[in-house]
């Protein structure tokens, strides 16, 4: 997969392409059906699945408050989209004077000028140009008059709901780790650092390690059956999202209670990744430290349970 970080680096020879154009926050299940319905028809029409996004998320621009928090921050997204069969992925610095460009102008520069697009893929509530003045319908006009044919996908749904990046951000939010794992068609996870300054050294030889602040999605605050994979090895954990509220004033913080763990070298820009597999109960204040351990030794249990149950599951299935 050919990554161009600006439409400068695009060839001027570049095309003919089939394209999508798109925030695909979390990569989720409805985006990879459009990826691989424009690789094959990319195969078809001997072109180039092109597929293009914006850094930083147009919202962190556009909105007072930066817009809610990134299912994917564009290095997990890359490494999504590398695992797919796309030829490119363009990814277009989102500026101010961008978000003034009208749609036409869009879609004659970028689509038609710069990527030589023969045919544009895009999902039934596509909106791009200055305002979202363009749709679906002002795309397909425009492609008629600069030479490139639109497809529209319909909505992808789990059951009764739409397949979408709010709805993941809602059901992660709400703490459904395992709902979003269906829509998303994969677990939901987030890669982040060791904290700083939580009394560790470089050297872990306690099976608890503290994350450093994250400010893009997690889930509600409660406790979490979880893996964390740390320089490629991957730990059974037990984390807790929240405030710990038994020791005192709020203070948030993600903490992953490691079951299988041995000491391990982790400094503190190693990047962890942190996947959230089942949600086990709220958090709350204990009276007492002793009635916190007791309650950590059960959800210990509870999620030794389940890593047994996966174990088992994934012998029957293996092939």
């Amino acid at each position: 997969m050919q990554l161009f970080r600006s439409l400068a680096e695009i060839p001027s020879n570049f095309g003919p392409a089939v394209v999508t154009v798109g925030n695909f926050d979390g990569i989720h299940r409805a985006h990879r059906a459009l990826i691989e319905a424009i690789c094959a028809r990319a195969r078809e029409l001997n072109a180039r699945s092109v597929l293009v996004i914006f850094d930083p998320h147009p919202e962190r621009i556009l909105r007072p408050h930066g817009g809610p928090p990134l299912i994917t921050p564009m290095p997990s997204k890359l490494e999504i989209l590398s695992q797919t069969q796309l030829d490119a992925v363009v990814v277009i610095p989102f500026t101010r004077d961008l978000s003034l460009m009208p749609a036409f102008e869009f879609a004659e520069d970028v689509l038609s000028n710069k990527l030589n697009a023969v045919e544009v893929h895009e999902g039934f509530n596509f909106r791009f140009g200055h305002k979202a003045e363009g749709n679906v319908e002002r795309l397909c006009e425009f492609g008629r008059r600069l030479g490139f044919t639109v497809v529209t996908h319909e909505p992808v749904r789990w059951g009764e709901l739409v397949i979408s990046s709010s709805n993941v951000r809602a059901v992660v939010l709400g703490g459904k780790v395992e709902a979003a794992r269906h829509l998303l068609g994969r677990v939901f996870s987030i890669d982040c650092e060791p904290g700083r300054g939580r009394g560790y050294g470089t050297r872990y030889t306690v099976p608890t390690i503290n994350l450093a602040r994250y400010d893009e999605l997690t889930p509600s605050i409660g406790v979490y059956i979880t893996d964390l994979q740390i320089n490629g090895e991957v730990f059974q954990s037990v984390t807790n999202v929240g405030n710990r509220p038994t020791f005192g004033a709020d203070s948030f913080a993600i903490e992953s209670y490691i079951l299988n763990f041995h000491p391990i070298d982790l400094p503190y820009d190693k990047p962890v990744r942190l996947s959230f597999l089942h949600r086990l109960r709220d958090e709350k204040k204990f009276p007492d430290v002793a009635a916190l351990k007791e309650q950590i030794g059960k959800d210990v249990a509870r999620a030794q349970r389940y890593f047994r149950l996966r174990d088992a599951v994934r012998k029957t299935t293996a092939p």
